[in-house]
């Protein structure tokens, strides 16, 4: 969890979704969480959970991290918006910072490929039976590219390397993001 000055701890969650592609100008997008899907951490956020937040905020009041690290802005949100799937991101890496260039060469080499969003829990319930928290309401502060993704399958599907070149698909996740109704497939 992240505090920030004076309120109270911001939550991280890593949720399945994966970036698609990631284009040599730093071009990608993906999903950063899915709807009705039980995570790691016993939350499941159900459709419509970021509408108001998203209607406040827009994608330019959502902060693009590194490990969720406040201090290690790396890029910025084009598009942020709900879909019958989850939550659907299309950003940009910075090019001009370092970071984001590490960042952008790891994720060609599939070193590094998760999503995880940042936010705060307006309005959840905790099913005392299954533990499950249903996370109803969000504000969503950020969304990080990240190592350990709550979720195991949260994975790049396919990443374009600077030659133009599609480097080999990785990990079960681009299986399953190609599978996601209203996905499209990476291309080359």
């Amino acid at each position: 969890m992240l505090a920030c000055h004076g309120a109270p701890p911001l939550q991280t969650k890593a949720q399945a979704g994966a970036l698609a592609s990631v284009a040599p100008d730093g071009s990608f997008e993906g999903y950063a969480a899915l709807f009705g899907r039980v995570d790691l951490g016993r939350d499941l956020i159900l459709p419509g959970a970021f509408a108001r937040s998203l209607a406040e905020r827009g994608a330019g009041g959502v902060r693009m991290l590194f490990q969720h690290d406040p201090a290690e802005p790396i890029g910025t949100w084009l598009e942020l918006a709900e879909d019958a799937v989850g939550l659907r991101v299309r950003g940009r890496l910075a090019l001009d910072v370092a970071r984001a260039r590490e960042v952008l060469a790891l994720m060609r080499a599939g070193a590094l490929d998760g999503l995880s969003i940042g936010f705060r829990t307006v309005e959840g319930r905790t099913d005392p039976r299954t533990r499950v928290r249903r996370l109803s309401h969000i504000d969503l502060w950020e969304v990080s590219i990240v190592t350990f993704p709550m979720q195991p399958d949260a994975r790049v599907a396919s990443v374009k390397r600077g030659d133009g070149t599609l480097a080999s698909t990785i990990r079960r996740g681009a299986r399953r993001l190609r599978a996601l109704p209203g996905s499209r497939p990476a291309m080359a």
